[in-house]
């Protein structure tokens, strides 16, 4: 809750008139608490597993042969029924798991400093956060990843991750309640290195939660925005992961490819795509970008 009655108060504060979003800001929170706030986690996760998937959801299901182009796994078609269900149980692990932990851990981002005081961040200062959130998360993600593909790991806890040989976007959070909750903690640490305002931490969470979805949408559109981005592993990347499923020792990144690149955990997958490329020169290739029936992936990796 800010510590103003009145925008003239909190101007005065300021030393300065408030930019426009700090209007809107001051008008929205005046009279909410910070853990009120905090809680609106819930509303736009809620919201982003909903509505992110859709579309091409829609599209895969309504206009197959106009998105067949572009699927990874093109003879791979699940039913209205398979989304649906795939739906119900992520929406299950959100009201039982991922809802009360937002719940229960207002204490700890009230502890490393996420604030919802005025002023606001700069665009610049939250480009910066969010980089940094980013790396972290990567970073301990992928050692985690590694860790749930040993035959323990994978076999009581990220083979429920795993039952979709063929992701759909719907499929992202879907997984074991245990590991909802392990790789919750590589999300928060970064925040937690370089705490910053409870709307750089809003926009964090929908931005990581829009990236698995659209990693997990099991399409390469060649005008997705992310293709741009320095590093980025993208569907096609993350799609080779899913389909060699349990014995997988590659592309265990979860958005960058540099700790795969560094670790060698890429090496399958480069594989792979060498000899996709050499059979395109050779003029033999009747399915290069997503066949996941010619080629077996399982014997590259």
């Amino acid at each position: 809750m800010l510590p103003y009655a009145t925008a003239a108060d909190a101007e005065a504060a300021l030393g300065r008139a408030m930019t426009p979003a700090e209007a809107l800001w001051f008008r929205y929170t005046a009279g909410v608490s910070d853990y009120h706030l905090y809680c609106c986690n819930i509303l736009f996760l809620f919201v982003v597993f909903t509505v992110a998937p859709l579309p091409v959801a829609l599209l895969e299901l309504r206009a197959p042969a106009a998105v067949s182009p572009y699927k990874l796994q093109p003879r791979v078609r699940l039913s209205r029924a398979e989304f649906v269900r795939c739906y119900k149980e992520v929406l299950r692990i959100f009201f039982l798991v991922i809802g009360p932990l937002q719940l229960v851990s207002y204490p700890a981002v009230k502890m490393v400093g996420i604030h919802t005081s005025l002023p606001l961040p700069s665009l610049g200062e939250m480009a910066a956060q969010l980089v940094v959130y980013f790396l972290v998360e990567d970073y301990l993600n992928y050692w985690i990843h590694r860790l749930l593909h040993g035959e323990w790991g994978y076999q009581k806890i990220h083979r429920v991750h795993h039952e979709f040989t063929a992701p759909i976007g719907f499929a992202a959070p879907y997984a074991h309640w245990a590991e909802v909750l392990i790789l919750g903690i590589p999300s928060f640490v970064g925040p937690a290195i370089a705490p910053g305002h409870m709307v750089t931490f809003w926009l964090w969470i929908i931005l990581r939660q829009v990236e698995a979805i659209e990693t997990h949408s099991g399409f390469d559109f060649p005008f997705t925005p992310t293709k741009y981005i320095p590093f980025y592993g993208g569907a096609e990347y993350h799609d080779y992961h899913h389909y060699v499923g349990g014995q997988s020792q590659s592309n265990f990144a979860s958005v960058f490819t540099y700790c795969d690149y560094l670790y060698g955990t890429d090496r399958g997958y480069r594989f792979h795509k060498s000899y996709l490329a050499k059979l395109k020169d050779l003029g033999q290739n009747d399915g290069e970008k997503g066949d996941g029936s010619g080629l077996s992936y399982a014997k590259l990796d």
